[in-house]
């Protein structure tokens, strides 16, 4: 028997009549906790090379927001709608309308910090803190879009099927919550645990490449139960996602980085 759930506003409240949307206080909360554990990491570790006072954090964090925003947009507009965004390039600036890539935000995130640091080693470093931080902000946009019903999983008969009352009949995967789970918790204690037990950390480079490879699994995992986008549908006969097409190539990328600094001296 399905789970049925009472649809939840994507409205969480009103300031002056001004929606607050829970994607909103999700990249909200993402960006806070993100800001206060970035410098908690650069003031605890003394040995990875990087010192930056609050000016430069507050800085940094804007690169950072601005790569999420500008490169999750695009990433999405590229990769899952690109007729629609060329036709229609004006609806690439209205975020409220929704479609955010997490392939995207992540290539901006690391645009966002070596045009920052302007030096190969450095931004590596830091990137490697952001691996550790950067599932907490999954997981909490994985809640928003639970809550706002969106890239729910494909029909099944499992009792985890979970059905909104009043909006459909047809029992789904809760694919945000898995990834909640997977990309966001799970991906986060495991990064946490290599960064504080093991060595990675002083090869530049060596924990990002790992969470690059983590997340493909993860996420390749979870796109067995995610139902693919309406406008792109599988890429084979055989139930290729563009989601799994692109993680794949995470994983390549993830691979050759984490090789690369493990052979630096």
């Amino acid at each position: 028997m399905a789970i049925v759930l009472n649809p939840i506003s994507p409205v969480a409240f009103s300031v002056f009549g001004l929606p607050i949307r829970w994607y909103a206080l999700a990249y909200v909360t993402a960006f806070v906790v993100g800001y206060i554990l970035l410098g908690y990491f650069l003031r605890k570790d003394k040995e990875n090379g990087v010192s930056l006072n609050h000016k430069q954090m507050e800085d940094l964090f804007t690169y950072l927001i601005l790569g999420v925003i500008i490169g999750g947009r695009l990433g999405y507009a590229l990769f899952y709608n690109p007729i629609f965004f060329l036709e229609n390039p004006w609806e690439i600036v209205m975020l409220w309308h929704g479609g955010m890539s997490f392939h995207g935000g992540l290539l901006g995130v690391i645009i966002a910090t070596f045009l920052y640091t302007k030096s190969w080693t450095r931004g590596l470093k830091i990137l490697d803190v952001l691996a550790v931080i950067a599932p907490i902000g999954l997981f909490f946009g994985r809640i928003a879009n639970f809550i706002n019903m969106e890239i729910m999983g494909r029909p099944t008969d499992s009792p985890l099927g979970v059905v909104f009352n009043g909006y459909n009949d047809v029992p789904r995967h809760a694919s945000p919550l898995y990834e909640a789970v997977t990309e966001g918790i799970l991906l986060f204690v495991i990064m946490l645990l290599l960064y504080k037990r093991t060595n990675l950390r002083r090869y530049p480079g060596a924990l990002g490449g790992t969470m690059l490879m983590l997340y493909a699994i993860f996420r390749i995992f979870c796109e067995q139960f995610r139902a693919p986008d309406i406008q792109i549908g599988f890429l084979t006969s055989w139930g290729l996602t563009m989601g799994q097409l692109l993680s794949a190539i995470m994983f390549v990328v993830g691979g050759t980085v984490l090789f690369l600094s493990m052979r630096k001296k």
